[in-house]
């Protein structure tokens, strides 16, 4: 199979990494011409992507931002076959889908979103992995109307990368999720990092600190942009969690010891049932 890979940093670079290892004959693109030398000189791609190449994709894999994978369909949606199926991997789905599915009506191509659930907190081919997916889970917007073949064409790729779940789900279920269980997560590591303190942490922090400050080390020109796209979802959970925080803040104040216990109590026995969930 000839799979195509726009983009070869973090994400697409761990793909490129995985594809090749499978055997799949490989073309790959970036934006940066130094990261895709790079990867010609490791032998992580067969070639570039060109645009003559395109077309001779089975699998295409869109691995840069929201706005730059809607733009490159625009431009590159004639060249793309029509047994071809393109996925993307962006964080936020409705701003990706919608546009993506008028363009591959336009072509006759099949478009399907993806949000690979696993990473880690850099950027670029340097810190990309062939073990980045392993047992991750996969969340994929397919259109109602896409058939079995079309998604096993797609699903062979993605079994080869190691994935271990798949999460089938709509453009608004995604981003009402992820609002919840990455961006806002974000949004608390980046200013919780920048307590007055932080700098002072060293041989007072253990586990805790370094979970809570993790994602703080993010790429603010990448996250700005999900954010804005998802603004709305992300807006209301950033909303909850101070509402959340006030009965907290209100308890210290008061020194309210049966209402913190009660708090402490409610979020001991929510991550309990929780852990539940997931054992099933």
């Amino acid at each position: 199979m000839i799979v195509g890979v726009v983009g070869l940093g973090l994400i697409g670079g761990s793909m490129a990494r995985i594809m090749k290892r499978g055997g799949y004959t490989l073309f790959g693109t970036d934006r940066n011409p130094e990261t895709l030398d790079k990867a010609l000189q490791m032998g992580l791609i067969d070639g570039e992507l060109t645009d003559e190449r395109i077309g001779q994709c089975e699998v295409i894999l869109l691995c840069v931002y929201p706005g730059g994978t809607v733009e490159w369909l625009r431009t590159k949606g004639p060249m793309i076959g029509r047994d071809t199926v393109v996925m993307d991997t962006c964080g936020v789905k409705r701003a990706v889908c919608g546009p993506a599915w008028e363009i591959a009506d336009q072509y006759g191509f099949t478009f399907v979103g993806g949000h690979p659930m696993d990473g880690v907190a850099k950027i670029g081919l340097d810190h990309s992995s062939d073990t980045m997916f392993k047992k991750a889970s996969m969340i994929l917007c397919p259109r109602k109307d896409a058939t079995l073949g079309q998604l096993h064409k797609l699903k062979n790729v993605l079994d080869a990368a190691g994935f271990g779940r798949y999460e089938m789900t709509t453009p608004e279920h995604h981003d009402e999720m992820i609002a919840l269980t990455s961006q806002l997560a974000h949004v608390v590591s980046s200013a919780y990092v920048k307590a007055p303190l932080s700098l002072q942490h060293k041989g007072y922090s253990a586990g805790s600190f370094r979970d809570m400050t993790r994602v703080s080390y993010l790429n603010e020109v990448m996250w700005t942009e999900l954010f804005m796209d998802n603004r709305e979802n992300l807006l209301s959970e950033v909303e909850g969690l101070m509402e959340r925080l006030a009965l907290y803040r209100d308890a210290l104040r008061d020194s309210d010891w049966d209402r913190m216990r009660d708090l402490l109590r409610e979020g001991r026995e929510t991550k309990e049932q929780m852990d539940r969930e997931d054992r099933k």
